[in-house]
């Protein structure tokens, strides 16, 4: 094998990691967009899965739901004045949309110094084990999508205070959340994985 097809081998496997899959309401299609060499999306869940007992529709629903798939998804900005672009509401960031300050938290948790949010490897461990904490603090079954949303959104402490019961906003994405949920789990039974 030449130097030049070796060069282009992995520019051709490297740029499977680039972009926004597109399809992102089927499962299968993501997983198939994203299984190359160096980025296996589907081997990198069923490893979290496997980690923290979390099933996988849960963790690509809760990242469909945070962030689209997308890499650097950032919360829109808030406007001055109604028209100037101004601050971002929080520091959320990347596929989980993990708040900064509970990133840090995972990686000192883990030891995970170098993991980044707009890793789709270190973002899906991420929900995993934010989800494994659920369950640990909260007492939330591994597999309840929706009361894991919640909790995602309002952190373990709000959870058990129940801040989210009087916000419709929040219930209503998690039951989005839930049934997206369901809805991977058929797609991937579907296509064998």
């Amino acid at each position: 094998m030449t130097v030049r097809v070796a060069l282009l081998m992995v520019l051709l496997a490297l740029g499977g990691c680039a972009g926004t899959p597109t399809n992102t309401d089927d499962a299968c299609a993501v997983f198939d967009q994203r299984g190359g060499w160096f980025n296996n999306w589907y081997k990198y869940a069923k490893k979290t899965e496997k980690e923290y007992g979390v099933p996988v529709p849960v963790l690509m629903a809760t990242i469909y739901k945070e962030s689209g798939f997308d890499a650097h998804a950032k919360p829109p900005r808030t406007r001055l004045l109604g028209f100037i672009p101004w601050k971002r509401p929080s520091s959320a960031y990347g596929y989980s949309q993990a708040l900064t300050s509970t990133w840090e938290s995972y990686q000192k948790a883990t030891g995970r110094h170098g993991a980044d949010r707009d890793d789709f490897q270190d973002a899906i461990r991420f929900v995993g084990w934010y989800y494994y904490q659920s369950y640990k603090i909260n007492g939330i079954a591994r597999n309840d999508t929706y009361h894991l949303y919640l909790s995602y959104y309002s952190g373990h402490g709000g959870y058990a205070r129940g801040t989210w019961k009087h916000n419709q906003w929040v219930q209503g994405a998690a039951r989005r959340t839930a049934a997206m949920a369901n809805r991977y789990e058929q797609q991937l039974r579907q296509c064998g994985r």
